[in-house]
């Protein structure tokens, strides 16, 4: 399931910022890629919650310092290219005062 959320927020930041570059409402496509981003945070942590139920020490050794990183980085970058319209407006309205 996290695998689809990702793949599912990766692609709405990339509409975000399509939707941006083309002038038109970009809000909800932010919205909903932050959303995602969450939902995939939160579907990662079930499955790891799942490995503890099962006792299954070998996948949260193998898999979770790893994914712990890659949570982290991901997770920020999918902040900044979604936030990045926003900021970029508010560049773009300075410049003009």
């Amino acid at each position: 399931m996290w695998i689809i959320l990702g793949v599912l927020a990766i692609a709405a930041t990339f509409t975000n910022l399509y939707l941006y570059r083309a002038g038109k409402d970009y809000r909800l496509a932010m919205a909903m890629g932050l959303s995602l981003t969450a939902l995939t945070l939160c579907a990662e942590y079930s499955l790891v919650s799942q490995w503890v139920d099962a006792e299954d020490w070998a996948a949260l050794m193998d898999v979770v310092p790893g994914m712990e990183r890659a949570l982290w980085v991901l997770t920020i970058i999918s902040i900044l290219l979604n936030i990045s319209p926003i900021l970029l407006e508010r560049k773009g309205e300075r410049s003009w005062g």
